[in-house]
């Protein structure tokens, strides 16, 4: 029996071609479009489970109230891991990660610019990360020891053992390699190529013992026999134990579990993170394959009246329903395992795209068993789905009315098939409006006023003798006529490295809590980076040398210290007083899409910095000044590359996540709409074929083809205007609730449901009407000879 039912699955499948193929291509892209989502959705579940002892692993995290808000953030004092492993017996160790940007590293004639993390030597019993050479108690235990990774080993030693190796750090002094680690997974939160000892940090003199420097990230592994419940109570009130001013400041430990989906907080508690998107790529998973399955269902339900014959004739020779239903899931299951075959095909060609695209190093697990066995369990789940609701359909024919000839298809107001046709549209419709709400977001951020001149601007980190140089360097710069004018500062001005609620000034309410960014700078920044001034003058060191205790506010910051005249007010930072010279307007630091914060730039008394900024000349090309730039850089810092970054090239990477959002949205509304509209023209295709005498006697009688195609299309049109219906109000919910999350930005506009509709009904019409202009054509002479 099995036999017969396998020859008359293929006999079918190779009698009706065109269906066939619609359906395996419909089920094969909708198949590799859930498993490319579910290899990210397992990519991001996944997050640091290889740890062995994750479950006692803990970050230690600040929560305080700032101008009537609580915030929580998740950077702490460099001294609290030493308090945590002294004062609470339940902490087995305390490990502090501090990130050093790129080190320079030196072998022989190789120089290579290297990202890493200082840590304290615990971290390898903290975490488990493998080590294929060394000893995780003791690799970090020397000063001069450094921990890298198998690619930075073959990197620097080539196929040599890197073991016992000397490298040089930074042009000052000699590291021994004293362990090799296997190469970090793509999931896990650290990202670096090698650890250096804490003791690096102290050298450079960036350590501290000051609990009001909120600078590194802390970790505590806790001891088996401890819990949280045990622990959270004393930690709470770990910081005003230690600094006595704040009174309303609390510390908590995070567990590891929650770190990657859940730790955006809002005030004290979680409000969400990636676990949104996490659900969100799983519901558009499951209904990408849906709609596949729908089509399926459709086209089997369609040609219901081409297969009833053969369920009459095998009821009447005694085939129980059972053996029916059993004949036609298996049939189904037949063609998912074809489908399955060519949407492999599909995931391997595009998942370098879609690494590309996610910014993932995802890959298929061919070695793994339960990839083979979630795939069997995958091709039964997507037969079964798309098989159950035809084999229940068609093996409920009664025989007597389909061998009489009076069985015909049901063609109700509301029936299956027109409602699965509504729910593939709803979807792709809904997917269409959130691409173009998200487009208009990015689009409405990057169209705002940055408030200074991003264009013709680069800037470089302060490597090597940058710093020692850097007044010859800026002066080349000036006299070569590369640059009009050269700045240092703390941070690149595109991002935000320091803040601080400890400025004083006349009047300041002793509750202000007030955060404001703080950034240092020495002269001429506001010529250099293009802000505007609203009053005052810029940091000018040549000609007022009591700058280097002057001070710039931007307007919110003026604003928030309730100055009626701010130039020559005066303001403590540190118990230094400094003098208000200028104020400049607002402009964006940090992301484009929330408020500007008050901000305060510091004059060089009491700054440091680790940014060169320079305004090109814009005389020059680009090209012409980076050329000249990189030749006086290298004359002055020579163990180091030239590694620049232009601020406008930065400033547009604040956008790569909406964008990355907007075009997947788009992906997988195109696909969405790819396989809606395969199984739309296979239904279209069908209802021609099954209305061709039809269509011959109303051409007969004098029917236009442009009436035949309108009469064709008329019922399909209507059902993607029902799905419009449906979508449009979901879609709205949906992205009301994604823009509350971002204080600056667009009102959702009624001409974006106006267009979505449009062009829904222009891509059905499209599809629909090729099959009926060719029905309306055909020669009426040839579907009525036989009457």
């Amino acid at each position: 029996m099995f036999k017969n039912y396998l020859k008359v699955a293929f006999r079918n499948l190779w009698k009706n071609k065109g269906f066939s193929f619609i359906n395996i291509v419909g089920l094969a892209v909708g198949m590799a479009s859930a498993v490319l989502i579910l290899l990210w959705i397992q990519n991001e579940v996944s997050y640091d489970d290889f740890h062995e002892k994750r479950d006692r692993i803990y970050e230690l995290w600040n929560r305080a109230e700032f101008s009537g808000e609580v915030h929580s953030w998740n950077t702490t004092p460099k001294v609290a891991a030493a308090a945590m492993q002294r004062d609470y017996p339940e902490v087995e160790h305390a490990c502090r990660v501090d990130w050093t940007g790129r080190l320079l590293f030196s072998v022989g004639d190789k120089r290579l610019m290297i990202r890493g993390n200082i840590v304290d030597s615990v971290f390898l019993q903290v975490f488990s990360y493998p080590l294929l050479k060394g000893d995780p108690k003791t690799a970090l235990m020397d000063n001069h020891s450094v921990v890298v990774t198998q690619s930075l080993a073959k990197k620097l030693f080539g196929n040599e053992d890197a073991m016992g190796k000397v490298v040089r750090i930074d042009n000052k002094e000699n590291y021994t390699v004293t362990g090799v680690l296997k190469d970090l997974p793509n999931n896990t939160r650290f990202d670096f190529e090698y650890l250096l000892p804490w003791a690096h940090l102290r050298k450079e003199g960036n350590d501290d013992i000051w609990w009001g420097n909120n600078s590194t990230r802390t970790y505590v592994l806790l001891r088996s026999n401890s819990t949280l419940a045990s622990i959270a109570p004393k930690v709470k009130g770990m910081k005003t134990r230690y600094d006595s001013t704040e009174k309303k400041w609390e510390m908590f430990l995070y567990p590891m579990s929650r770190w990657r989906l859940y730790s955006d907080f809002k005030g004290a508690v979680e409000d969400g993170g990636r676990i949104t998107f996490v659900r969100l790529f799983a519901i558009i998973a499951s209904f990408i394959l849906l709609i596949a399955c729908i089509n399926f269902m459709n086209l089997s339900t369609a040609r219901s009246e081409k297969r009833a014959k053969e369920v009459g004739i095998r009821k009447v020779v005694g085939a129980p329903r059972s053996g029916l239903i059993g004949q036609f899931i298996g049939e189904s299951v037949l063609l998912s395992f074809l489908a399955a075959l060519v949407a492999l095909g599909i995931v391997v060609i595009s998942l370098p795209g879609f690494n590309a695209l996610t910014e993932k190093h995802l890959h298929v697990p061919f070695g793994s068993v339960w990839f083979w066995l979630s795939g069997v369990l995958f091709i039964l789940f997507t037969g079964l789905l798309a098989g159950s609701y035809p084999a229940f359909f068609l093996s409920s024919f009664q025989p007597v009315k389909v061998l009489k000839g009076t069985f015909r298809a049901a063609n109700a107001l509301v029936t299956p098939r027109k409602v699965l046709v509504v729910l593939q549209f709803t979807f792709a419709i809904i997917l269409i409006i959130c691409t173009m709400i998200v487009t208009q977001q990015i689009n409405y951020a990057r169209d705002r006023e940055v408030g200074y001149d991003r264009a013709n601007m680069m800037y470089h980190f302060m490597t090597g003798d940058i710093g020692k140089n850097y007044k010859l360097i800026k002066q080349e710069l000036l006299s070569s006529g590369v640059a009009t004018s050269v700045c240092r500062t703390n941070s690149p001005w595109t991002q935000r490295y320091s803040d601080t609620w400890g400025f004083v000034w006349r009047g300041k309410d002793p509750n202000d809590k007030t955060d404001f960014i703080r950034e240092c700078a020495d002269e001429g920044v506001v010529a250099t980076t293009g802000v505007k001034l609203a009053q005052g003058r810029d940091l000018d060191l040549e000609h007022y040398p009591t700058d280097s205790l002057g001070i710039l506010l931007n307007e919110s910051a003026v604003k928030a210290m309730h100055f009626k005249d701010a130039i020559g007010q005066e303001i403590k930072d540190d118990d230094v007083a400094f003098h208000v010279v200028g104020v400049i307007k607002d402009f964006i630091i940090e992301s484009p899409y929330t408020p500007i914060r008050p901000m305060v730039i510091v004059g060089a008394k009491q700054s440091w910095y680790s940014v060169l900024n320079v305004r090109f000349n814009t005389k020059n090309s680009t090209e012409t000044n980076l050329k000249k730039a990189e030749a006086i850089f290298r004359r002055y810092n020579p163990q180091y590359p030239f590694e620049y970054q232009l601020v406008d090239e930065e400033y547009s990477r604040k956008f790569d996540d909406e964008k990355r959002i907007g075009t997947l949205a788009g992906l997988f509304a195109a696909l969405t709409i790819f396989i809606s509209c395969l199984g739309l023209f296979g239904l279209a295709t069908y209802m021609a074929e099954n209305r061709v005498k039809e269509i011959g006697v109303r051409k007969v009688l004098g029917a236009s083809v442009t009436g035949i195609t309108a009469l064709l299309s008329k019922d399909f049109l209507q059902l993607v205007g029902v799905s419009f219906l449906v979508a449009a109000p979901i879609a709205w919910f949906a992205m009301y609730k994604w823009l509350q999350d971002y204080p600056y930005r667009v009102n959702i506009q009624w001409w974006v449901f106006a267009l979505a509709a449009g062009l829904s009904l222009t891509i059905a019409l499209v599809t629909v009407s090729f099959q009926a202009i060719r029905a309306g054509m055909a020669n009426p002479a040839r579907s009525l000879r036989s009457e």
